[in-house]
């Protein structure tokens, strides 16, 4: 494995569309994390971790009806506790391409636990106005809410659950000195790409 390329950041910012487009653009393998991040949370339940544990019990009433600020605080908790996972899996990739991998996983802190140098990281986080026009146009978003009492409030918490990571993901990225994107959405997708190109040093391999 050549070298692997972190996307880390918040929900619907342009992470997945910029891996997807680079990996075809520089033949990289693309490893998406929320591919299996249900598979990471069960496993982490299994092994006794407590955030993981919880939120596999929670019903969605229970889930998106509590306070915004503790859903964010037991985020991150989560990506704590499944963040050996995620690294073996990676580790497992049998390829001789470069990878590139995206995930709001990867937070700056754990990165920098990890000893990930400041070229090979980068994070994109949205504008609250972006994200939520974004959300309100994915099909799953219903479906998730189903089983809440006021589904207008549920996704507002969610809404202000997602701001709230990214703000703290921005301010990780300024004390850890990691490269981070904010998409307010006057940023086509193009651009975004290129931006993240540039970083990793793409635009030039090869």
């Amino acid at each position: 494995m050549a070298a692997t390329y972190y996307i880390g950041g918040s929900p619907c910012a342009g992470k997945s569309t910029a891996a997807e487009i680079l990996s075809r653009r520089y033949g990289l393998y693309y490893f998406k994390v929320d591919d299996f991040l249900e598979h990471y949370i069960r496993q982490g339940a299994l092994e006794g971790y407590p955030i993981c544990g919880k939120i596999l019990e929670l019903t969605a009433e229970q889930t998106w009806m509590r306070d915004p600020q503790l859903q964010c605080e037991e985020e991150f908790q989560i990506y704590e506790e499944i963040f050996k996972y995620v690294l073996a899996d990676l580790e497992r990739v049998d390829c001789k391409k470069s990878v590139i991998t995206e995930g709001a996983a990867y937070v700056p802190k754990l990165m920098k636990r990890l000893g990930i140098p400041h070229r090979r990281y980068i994070a994109v986080t949205p504008a609250k106005e972006f994200q939520i026009s974004h959300y309100k146009k994915r099909e799953f978003v219903p479906y998730v809410l189903e089983g809440c009492s006021d589904r207008e409030k549920a996704f507002s918490n969610w809404m202000d659950r997602d701001i709230l990571f990214a703000e703290e993901v921005q301010k990780q990225c300024g004390e850890e000195k990691y490269a981070s994107i904010f998409n307010d959405g006057s940023i086509k997708i193009e651009e975004l790409v290129n931006r993240v190109a540039i970083h990793f040093g793409l635009n030039h391999a090869g």
